[in-house]
């Protein structure tokens, strides 16, 4: 019975903090979320789980004015279009994009879940094999991940991870967030590509994520449907 006390306080914190996060359009530009804490945010994505534990992500932390105005026309869900303002782009104090591996290094037929396995997840030499054949059973027969956008889709489900553990940390330390679709991927891949020398054959752009603190109170009450519309129970 000791631990009924600290086990309530948690889950009110965890609904509190649930609570607190909204999608922030825009927020206050001169609130810089502190280096330490915003390192904690990443340290959360980089600890999130993954299928296979294959980590199939890179997290580009876009600081630079200039870099993040290369993003600002095709980036319609950052840019402020739709408030007239500067956006998440102009006023987030960290302003994140998660990038994808696509099937060149996640394929099954490609070196990276072996080296992976073997240098990371540090699996003893034994232990491969049978590791490369669920791997392999997985994509080509559970989920038929057959061509390049199918695994560079799958890629981009890890990552969501990744980012909703980042935006759950971030709200624990009442610290605002907003995940973003609302660009051109074509056009991003490009810039990305030209600008930040990453090769779209090895990664895509899957979603932009900003982090900051409000410049003022949500725009509108969070609303939910009902847990009995959500959940079923068998």
């Amino acid at each position: 019975m000791k631990d009924v006390a600290p086990r309530s306080a948690v889950q009110g914190q965890i609904i509190e903090a649930f609570s607190f996060r909204h999608a922030t359009k825009v927020f206050d530009p001169e609130a810089k979320i502190p280096e330490g804490e915003f390192a904690t945010i990443l340290e959360a994505g980089r600890l999130s789980p993954s299928s296979f534990g294959m980590e199939p992500w890179q997290i580009l932390v876009i600081q630079s004015p200039e870099k993040r105005e290369l993003l600002r026309p095709f980036s319609w869900g950052a840019n402020g279009a739709f408030n007239g303002t500067a956006g998440q782009l102009g006023t987030a104090s960290h302003f994140v994009v998660f990038l994808a591996h696509t099937g060149a290094t996640m394929s099954h037929e490609s070196e990276y879940p072996m080296t992976h396995a073997r240098e990371v997840k540090q699996f003893p030499e034994e232990a491969l094999e049978g590791f490369n054949a669920a791997y392999t059973k997985f994509q080509k027969e559970d989920f038929r991940l057959d061509s390049d956008r199918e695994i560079t889709n799958w890629s981009a489900r890890q990552a969501y991870i990744a980012l909703g553990n980042m935006m759950t940390a971030a709200a624990f330390m009442a610290i605002d967030s907003c995940p973003i679709e609302g660009f051109d991927a074509a056009q991003a891949s490009a810039v990305l590509e030209t600008h930040f020398g990453i090769d779209p054959k090895l990664c895509k752009p899957a979603v932009m994520a900003a982090f900051g603190y409000r410049a003022g109170p949500p725009m509108f009450a969070k609303t939910r449907r009902s847990l009995d519309d959500t959940v079923s129970w068998f």
